[in-house]
């Protein structure tokens, strides 16, 4: 595995291993091994979770950076919540890539399953004309969903 550098701002917040880690100055941290992380804006807190799509994103996130226990809630109340959304929803492309990511989660990519679930909520966002997670608005036209 290669090494991964990441700088990092005072007050920047990170997940690693399921162990929150806020930082109190700018630094610059290696990781030189596996580890499931996340960090900043990819970071969606319980509160934010306000809606279907970042339901799912949620319990991904969780699937992903959660504890042991954590991680199998997280996959299934995920499994439970796309298939909430598939019957729900019109959109096609929102449907295939909640298989994908659900296929990637069940493979241990939960990285890649989050960053499925953050177009699904990009484009739930646009559909609805909702502000997003950071309080900006997204026109349809810009959602890469």
């Amino acid at each position: 595995m290669s090494t991964l550098v990441l700088e990092m701002r005072q007050g920047d917040v990170m997940v690693v291993n399921g162990a929150p880690i806020r930082f109190r100055n700018r630094t610059r941290i290696e990781l030189t091994a596996k580890a499931r992380f996340l960090f900043g804006k990819q970071i969606m807190p319980p509160e934010q979770a306000t809606t279907p799509a970042r339901k799912i994103y949620f319990a991904l996130q969780t699937a992903y950076i959660g504890d042991d226990d954590e991680r199998e809630q997280g996959l299934v109340s995920a499994r439970a919540l796309i298939a909430e959304f598939q019957l729900a929803t019109t959109s096609a492309l929102a449907r295939a890539m909640l298989d994908r990511a659900l296929s990637c989660a069940e493979t241990d990519e939960c990285y890649a399953a989050l960053k499925l679930a953050r177009r699904v909520v990009r484009h739930e966002e646009a559909i609805l004309g909702l502000p997003s997670a950071n309080g900006t608005r997204l026109p349809p036209e810009e959602c890469d969903a």
